[in-house]
């Protein structure tokens, strides 16, 4: 009896603690003038709608049915246990990305900090700074070209040899995917320490030099104040260097080629007209077996092109996050301190208005053109709203590479890679990665889609439901001379 009063009176405490901070809560919305919308049943909301629409790789039509049922560029929703405020529009991307560390700063969820843990997605302000400087001398455009003909080595072999859940609920319990993510991380951070013990030594042997690569930087570089990274730090931002490296470029490959295979005339447009002219001025400038150089890439302007149009329609990341380190207002919006931000990297546009920011907001006040949001938990920004938005690209929907001809699209109504002091480390390491598999693709085969209509999914990258089943066709020498 004793056992069992332990057990139930907290519960029951725990339950009238959570009924009365509900019903507080739920009587001040009552006399808020809230956005339209439905926050559907408490804790649950619409979550299961929105995780549908990220199975289904469609969650514009999540976003975009609810902006035209309500015909306001404002409405509240509810997921994850958490109301949330959304609204949309581009001119809330520049405003963010010329904020970071003046009114808003970079925020993950907690399955990835503790992932990973130290490295530079989870370091803010000056630590920030730091590790990014240093990881920045090693990815950036004068040391990537001396990697190139590696990355096109690298490339070949891949051909030659086999061409004859990061973002989500932080349940570190035996069988979920989180557990099984954190088990892998630990034992690639085990490979990373033996590698990094090794080379310690032969730095203090003088048989590894000091510049030779990213590791040898870290471990011997320090900042103005004369304080080095920790070796967990090291481990860490190596890590997030293997996983930015692979995951998003893998993404925007699969998708290039579903896009190349689903449209016949683009395909027969990009790889027989404008692709086979572009690679062919640099393949007959060299001899067989020579690698790819610096200038070869700066030739592939077509080929990014392709690219960019693959990621303005399809966008292989759905978002990223932001929390607001200070009280400030946007728009006529009060943004309080401790507002989490996500980008969501979709459409969002009412027939006869502009919207101008996708967001929810955190635990927090605000005015949004005279309606009060209050108590909703995340701020969500979209960084892509404008993808498909008519006034900024004409027929949206329709592929076409010439979109990113001369200055290109409108400032921040483009941002794959993120803008600000935030932007993408990687981007020329992925757009070199990128254009290097597409060149050695290109140039040797043709394919088609074993499924045609083949469906998108977010999980966390966008990637083809099945895998993208493709059927190749090797080019013979003279259909590429």
């Amino acid at each position: 009896m004793e056992v069992t009063k332990l057990v139930v009176l907290p519960a029951v405490f725990a339950l009238f603690v959570f009924c009365l901070h509900f019903m507080t809560r739920m009587g001040r919305l009552r006399n808020l003038n809230l956005p339209p919308g439905r926050l559907g049943w408490p804790v649950v909301g619409e979550t299961f709608e929105f995780m549908h629409a990220m199975v289904e790789g469609n969650v514009l039509r999540f976003l975009q049915e609810r902006v035209e049922k309500y015909d306001s560029r404002v409405f509240k929703t509810s997921m994850f246990g958490n109301p949330v405020a959304v609204f949309c529009g581009p001119a809330g991307n520049k405003f963010l990305f010329s904020n970071e560390n003046k009114n808003v700063q970079v925020w993950w969820p907690s399955s990835v900090r503790k992932l990973l843990r130290l490295s530079l997605v989870t370091k803010v302000g000056d630590e920030a700074k730091m590790v990014r400087k240093l990881l920045m001398n090693f990815l950036n455009a004068e040391t990537l070209r001396n990697y190139l003909p590696k990355m096109d080595r690298i490339a070949q072999h891949h051909i030659d040899t086999y061409w004859k859940g990061i973002v989500g609920f932080s349940l570190n319990i035996p069988g979920t995917r989180f557990h099984r993510a954190m088990k892998a991380a630990d034992e690639i951070r085990k490979e990373i320490r033996m590698i990094l013990e090794k080379r310690k030594v032969d730095l203090e042997e003088k048989r590894a030099s000091p510049t030779q690569d990213l590791l040898s930087h870290m471990l011997l570089t320090s900042d103005p104040s004369g304080r080095f990274i920790t070796e967990m730090e090291i481990l860490d931002n190596i890590l997030l260097l293997l996983f930015a490296g692979h995951d998003t470029s893998r993404s925007v490959l699969s998708l290039v080629m579903k896009y190349l295979g689903q449209l016949p005339q683009v395909y027969e447009h990009v790889l027989k007209v404008i692709f086979m002219t572009e690679q062919l001025e640099i393949i007959r400038g060299k001899e067989v077996g020579q690698l790819l150089q610096w200038e070869d890439v700066q030739k592939m302007k077509y080929s990014w092109n392709v690219v960019c149009e693959v990621m303005r329609l399809s966008p292989p990341v759905s978002g990223a996050y932001r929390e607001a380190i200070k009280d400030f207002t946007y728009a006529d919006y009060n943004i309080p301190k401790g507002w989490k931000t996500k980008s969501f990297l979709h459409f969002l546009r009412l027939s006869n208005t502009k919207c101008y920011l996708f967001k929810t907001i955190n635990r927090s006040y605000c005015m949004v053109k005279g309606r009060t949001l209050s108590h909703v938990d995340h701020l969500h920004w979209n960084t892509n709203s404008s993808h498909k938005d008519p006034t900024i690209f004409s027929d949206p929907e329709t592929f076409d590479a010439s979109r990113f001809e001369g200055a290109g699209p409108t400032p921040f109504a483009y941002v794959p890679f993120g803008g600000g002091p935030r932007m993408c480390l990687g981007q020329e390491f992925a757009r070199l990665e990128i254009l290097v598999f597409m060149h050695n693709i290109v140039k040797r085969f043709k394919w088609e889609l074993v499924i045609p209509d083949e469906k998108l999914k977010y999980d966390p990258m966008l990637e083809p439901v099945k895998g993208l089943e493709i059927r190749l066709h090797p080019l013979v020498h003279s259909q590429i001379t």
